[in-house]
């Protein structure tokens, strides 16, 4: 994250600031950092973070690859990071040397940075569903490399670790996670890989690789990094299909609804919701399953439809709809064919999805009941969840137009948001304090706004 070795400073950097008639002040302000954190990055002495570089490229009117030669001093050339092409490769080999190359981008200093700084491709999405969708199931995968013998022991480890990483990332963001989640992918899964299997671990394999490849793009999609979380998402829908494993393709484009959801692509989130629920419902999915992805479903057809502003009752009924239908499902009980995943999905964390789905439809009394029973729920146990509840309750409080409640509740969430490692727990902060913008000459709304400007520069 420093300057390359042999050099002094980085001069692009400064040299493509002065070319606009900009100072380190100026800036500093466009990009959201002090003037003393910019005359660091120029001197070399501080690194340059993957939010930071896009908006550097925002502000600078400049694309990500030049960005990286003015802070790392390195030029990515005529070469992409990954291929989109392989993402919907038919043949599981072709879709393992895809995933190895990501993999190994990732662990390269020189290149990690590029893809953290890499765009949403919405386009991508089509093919990607289209493959889930039509493709046919591929041929039993054995794997007949050079490197070890693999059994099923070793996919239910990668499997085990997986769940470790899902529980740490939950407890403390996903920044803390992210490096050991895919240096274990390229140090310990991209062996297994190219071990000697037979067609039952081969599938094994493919679906516990496919679901560490879900966590490495969710880990990006929690640090804000959409374009890399997306290519990971798109590796590991392939993985999962070379594994036959439609429960674990549903998980991950469940999870691509949450990112689309999060970057204001309903559209998408729609047609990726209803993927997830008929690749579920092929697979006779048990009922736990079925009410998280009917949910996210629901949520996504809120987000799309926006019946407070459109007065679409009928999108409304449906929301209403879903949401019924989740509740029947998860009273069904949990199976012994649950996958790992769903277990996180417990009846809190439903109900924290339900109050995003009220809040949509306008009945913020609903959703600050969800929100307040999440905070409680999730409080000394999840502190990235109960942050996030937290400012959900506040942005109720403030629909139903109670601003001292809402200021009051989302106040002792600011800090948090700075503790945790995770990009979204700020933005929901930045959220909130852009929704205060009416009220923006009440003496509490400028000192709440001058706590948020102090606690996350800090």
């Amino acid at each position: 994250m420093g300057a390359p070795q042999g050099r002094t400073g980085r001069p692009e950097l400064t040299r493509e600031r002065k070319r606009r008639g900009m100072s380190q002040e100026d800036a500093a302000e466009v990009v959201g950092v002090s003037s003393t954190t910019w005359a660091r990055w120029e001197r070399g002495e501080q690194g340059v973070r993957a939010r930071h570089r896009r908006l550097i490229a925002a502000a600078f009117g400049a694309d990500a690859a030049e960005v990286e030669r003015w802070v790392d001093g390195w030029t990515a050339g005529g070469t992409t990071p990954w291929p989109f092409a392989d993402c919907g490769a038919s043949e599981p080999m072709a879709t393992v040397k895809a995933a190895e190359q990501l993999w190994r981008l990732e662990m390269d200093p020189s290149r990690r940075h590029l893809l953290a700084t890499l765009p949403f491709v919405p386009a991508a999405l089509g093919e990607w569903l289209a493959s889930v969708a039509y493709d046919a199931p591929v041929r039993a995968v054995a794997g007949q490399g050079l490197g070890r013998s693999v059994g099923h022991a070793d996919a239910v480890r990668v499997r085990a670790a997986c769940e470790g990483f899902r529980q740490m990332d939950m407890r403390f963001g996903a920044g803390l996670v992210r490096p050991v989640v895919v240096r274990y992918l390229n140090e310990v899964v991209t062996p297994l890989l190219r071990g000697r299997y037979d067609e039952r671990v081969g599938a094994e394999l493919m679906s516990a690789a496919a679901a560490m490849t879900g966590m490495a793009g969710w880990t990006a999609f929690d640090m804000g990094n959409h374009g890399q979380a997306q290519r990971h998402f798109g590796v590991a829908l392939s993985l999962a299909k070379a594994g036959d494993d439609p429960l674990t393709a549903a998980w991950v484009l469940t999870e691509m609804t949450q990112q689309a959801l999060h970057i204001d692509q309903a559209r998408w989130a729609v047609r990726l919701a209803g993927a997830a629920v008929d690749s579920a419902r092929e697979a006779q999915a048990p009922p736990r399953v079925m009410a998280l992805l009917t949910l996210r479903q629901a949520w996504a057809t809120a987000a799309q439809a926006k019946p407070v502003r459109s007065g679409d009752r009928h999108s409304a009924h449906q929301v209403e709809h879903l949401i019924a239908e989740t509740e029947r499902s998860y009273a069904q009980g949990a199976t012994d064919r649950d996958p790992e995943w769903v277990a996180l999905h417990d009846l809190p964390e439903l109900g924290a999805e339900m109050g995003r789905c009220w809040a949509l439809l306008g009945e913020h009394q609903r959703a600050l009941r969800c929100a307040e029973t999440a905070v409680a729920a999730f409080e000394g146990k999840f502190a990235r969840s109960a942050q996030f509840n937290r400012m959900h309750a506040a942005e109720s409080y403030l629909g139903l137009g109670e601003l001292d409640q809402a200021l009051h509740t989302a106040r002792p969430a600011v800090p948090t948001a700075r503790s945790l490692s995770s990009t979204r727990a700020v933005e929901f902060v930045e959220r909130f304090t852009a929704q205060l913008e009416p009220h923006r000459d009440v003496i509490a709304v400028r000192e709440f706004r001058e706590h948020v400007r102090t606690e996350l520069a800090a």
